[in-house]
């Protein structure tokens, strides 16, 4: 799935969300040269949505990226989303954990992009990963949207992790909750309080930090 070639077509107000969606998911995409190349193009796009408060969140995010060394955004990127879970960008992560019933969450990402006709080529990463989901609501903005609330509480968490550690990229979670109803979550409990499902028989976290295993919504670890 690579449909970042048609970023800049005008699309009009209604597709504000489709504008948003598709700069969030570049920004939160490993910064390759390629990506990097792109960001004035996304600049000028959120530029024609500035009433949005999607885009006027997205946009110093945009502008901080364009005035860092490439070298030092890649560094960050991966210490930040690579060596620690604690900011993952995988949603199932987040409501399912490691935990064998995973499987069937990722599944029902792949059916549902199958079934819209979108064509997805993943590159290696899981269909759950936040800038592929949010590639698929640029595309499919009305499907994509119900997606984007259904997985809010991990958005939120996300947003909330980026935000304790200080980091750029809790701006782009920002901008993506801003694009759902409803205000957001103040601290991590409100967030998994708005969780519907509750992970089971939990498999291989041992080697990672324990404060990261899906919680129950009293707070109590499984």
């Amino acid at each position: 799935m690579r449909m970042r070639s048609g970023f800049g077509r005008k699309t009009g107000t209604r597709n504000d969300f489709r504008v948003t969606s598709m700069a969030a998911s570049w920004c939160l995409s490993y910064p390759a040269d390629e990506v990097l190349a792109r960001l004035p193009l996304i600049r000028d796009a959120l530029a024609e949505q500035s009433g949005h408060r999607a885009a006027q969140l997205l946009a110093p995010v945009v502008d901080g990226l364009l005035g860092t060394d490439p070298e030092r955004l890649r560094h960050e990127y991966v210490d930040v989303f690579d060596l620690s879970r604690k900011h993952t960008l995988y949603l199932t992560y987040w409501s399912d954990g490691d935990t064998r019933r995973r499987g069937a969450a990722l599944g029902e990402f792949k059916t549902l992009y199958r079934d819209s006709g979108f064509l997805v080529d993943l590159h290696g990463e899981l269909p759950d990963h936040l800038p592929i989901v949010l590639e698929y609501c640029a595309a499919v903005p009305d499907q994509g949207r119900a997606l984007l609330e259904k997985h809010r509480p991990a958005l939120e968490l996300i947003r909330l992790s980026l935000l304790e550690r200080g980091s750029r990229y809790a701006g782009v979670l920002a901008a993506v909750c801003a694009m759902l109803p409803g205000e957001s979550p103040a601290d991590a409990a409100s967030a998994m309080a708005m969780r519907t499902t509750i992970p089971t028989e939990a498999v291989g976290l041992e080697p990672f930090d324990p404060r990261l295993l899906p919680l129950h919504p009293t707070g109590e670890r499984r």
